[in-house]
């Protein structure tokens, strides 16, 4: 498929996204504004972009084959994230929040000590230049299948838009498109859905031509073993992801962030049996895909019912999705690299200027390496070898001790480091030795099992055993006295920086509504255009539109909500000046 249309929705599309991120280029003032967002993040926008930070083309492509080899299962599977949300709703946003920490990274060194945040600092760094290197190829392979246009070029181009908006934007610059690519990848498919079963002749010969365990909760490899360890990977990935955790810390109060992951739970309770219908439907119109080819089942659904324009619409909401995630994890690495390593090791005096520019020159070249990594997925074995090899091995062991200190007052530093590194070994040597010294080698479940469970004993045990009846660790009652420091300079915030974090908080949601009745405007006008589904997308596009009256009614909120802090923040600073004489 290749149109003059198709290409120019893509194009304009992708320039206004381009140009909404690029707006907030003079809006990051010091680290907390540009990394947090002034810590005063509306949670609706804070919640819609944890969900699109989690989403991707990958989505597409790798739950996208399994629904087509498979069926429901891929449903089941992307429900285990819902089950994360709603774990770390209860127990783990609200106590992020808790920490007052910028990162996870400056948490871990908090409460664990320097030396153990070098090590998870260093890992982390490695693990999301390939995890979002390898989700990076998906979208840049969709778009030359569709456009024609080289894989090479394509990763390339995508790459560097990609990392334009978030090195210059900051925090702010990620969410607003974040809340742009949700409505565009929402409406697109949305109108794939019902052209896709009507392709297929209704839902009860859809239902008729699919294999008899189509519709099976576990189906294939994919066991209830798999499901049940999926599930407790991503309760400690949604709430110890670094990525994630900058979600929770970026909103007002443990409130909010607790709203923050209840909406993404609710959303994946919802959109993965939207996603997976598609290419489910698909198998029921061409069962005779194989191999890797499965991958381009939902490329291949879009092509049959989409007409010219509208396909650019859904390769664009493919592109914009994992931009979405790769752009969160670009911002949150290079945070930890400007604030845990540049300032904390490297310049500890450094300025707010110097480390805005840090921070742009570290995600800069966080881009270039993770279009490198895409670049090379294909000779790893695809998109979901490299996805779920990365998330079995290191999953549990980086994100399992970091998460348990946020409840635990016995686990130590050196613990966390002792019980990370014996996992992450114990999964290489499963992962790669094992199958080349014997016949024996993990299935999905068993690597995804040992990859969580493991770590997970090892806390157990050293929480309830070792440590049973024992005081305090020394690090946590280190940790208390520092917290206790910090709640007293963040009460002493300046009216300065109180009005500075508002303006650029008003300016975010003025360009989420400026953006929103922009994308209806387009919207309509592929409506004009469009052969068939005129009424569908013009339907959506009228509800894009009513939803950009959303952030106008926050930007009310907000203002009357930044009255009261301004004057209580006045009042701490009059009686301070008050006491002095």
């Amino acid at each position: 498929m290749k149109s003059t249309i198709d290409t120019t929705v893509i194009f304009v599309f992708s320039a206004f996204v381009l140009f909404i991120g690029l707006l907030f280029a003079r809006t990051g003032r010091n680290m907390k504004s540009f990394f947090a967002g002034g810590e005063a993040v509306p949670w609706f926008i804070g919640g819609l972009s944890l969900f699109m930070s989690f989403f991707s083309a990958g989505t597409f492509v790798a739950w996208g084959s399994i629904a087509y080899k498979y069926g429901f299962v891929s449903v089941t599977i992307q429900w285990t994230m819902c089950l994360g949300g709603l774990i770390t709703a209860f127990l783990l946003a609200p106590r992020w929040k808790k920490t007052g920490a910028l990162t996870a990274a400056e948490f871990i060194r908090q409460r664990l000590g320097a030396p153990v945040q070098k090590f998870y600092v260093y890992t982390f760094l490695i693990v999301s230049l390939v995890n979002k290197g390898a989700v990076l190829y998906p979208v840049a392979k969709l778009v030359s299948v569709s456009l024609g246009f080289p894989l090479t070029a394509c990763t390339i181009l995508l790459g560097l838009m990609m990392i334009a908006y978030t090195a210059i934007g900051g925090l702010w610059a990620v969410m607003v498109t974040d809340i742009l690519q949700f409505v565009i990848l929402t409406a697109a498919v949305l109108i794939v859905l019902p052209l896709s079963l009507d392709a297929a002749g209704g839902w009860e010969r859809f239902t008729h031509n699919v294999p008899a365990d189509f519709f099976s909760v576990i189906n294939g490899e994919y066991t209830i073993g798999f499901i049940a360890a999926f599930a407790l990977y991503h309760i400690s990935y949604i709430g110890g992801n670094w990525t994630f955790v900058q979600r929770y810390t970026s909103v007002e109060s443990p409130r909010a962030a607790k709203k923050v992951a209840f909406l993404f739970a609710a959303l994946y309770l919802v959109s993965p049996v939207i996603w997976m219908l598609p290419p489910m439907i698909y198998k029921s119109i061409n069962p005779a895909l194989s191999g890797l080819n499965t991958e381009n089942a939902y490329l291949e659904v879009c092509r049959l019912v989409l007409p010219p324009g509208l396909m650019g619409l859904m390769l664009t909401g493919m592109y914009f999705s994992t931009s979405a995630t790769a752009n969160t994890t670009l911002n949150v690495t290079s945070a930890v690299i400007t604030n845990d390593i540049y300032k904390g090791v490297i310049n500890p005096q450094a300025s707010d200027k110097q480390l805005i520019r840090m921070a742009r020159m570290s995600g800069l070249l966080l881009g270039l390496g993770m279009i490198v990594i895409a670049l090379l997925v294909p000779a790893a074995g695809g998109m979901i070898e490299v996805v779920l090899s990365i998330a079995a091995i290191t999953g549990g062991p980086t994100l399992l001790p970091p998460l348990w200190a946020l409840i635990s007052k016995k686990l130590t530093g050196k613990a966390a480091y002792i019980i990370s590194v014996v996992c992450l070994v114990v999964n290489l040597l499963f992962k790669f030795v094992v199958p080349f010294v014997t016949t024996g080698k993990l299935s999905r479940s068993q690597e995804m099992l040992l990859g969580v469970v493991l770590p997970f004993i090892m806390l157990v045990v050293y929480e309830f055993i070792l440590c049973a009846g024992k005081a305090p660790a020394d690090d946590y009652l280190q940790y208390q006295g520092f917290r206790r420091q910090q709640k007293e300079q963040a009460a002493q915030q300046s009216v300065e920086e109180v009005t500075a974090i508002r303006k650029q908080n008003l300016f975010g949601l003025r360009v989420i509504a400026f953006a929103l009745a922009f994308t209806a405007l387009l919207l309509y006008i592929l409506c004009v255009l469009a052969a068939s589904g005129k009424m569908l997308v013009g339907s959506i596009a009228t509800v894009v539109l009513l939803a950009a009256v959303i952030p106008i009614i926050a930007i009310r909120k907000l203002n009357n909500r930044e009255k009261h802090i301004l004057k209580r923040t006045h009042a701490i600073e009059s009686n301070d000046v008050a006491s002095s004489r």
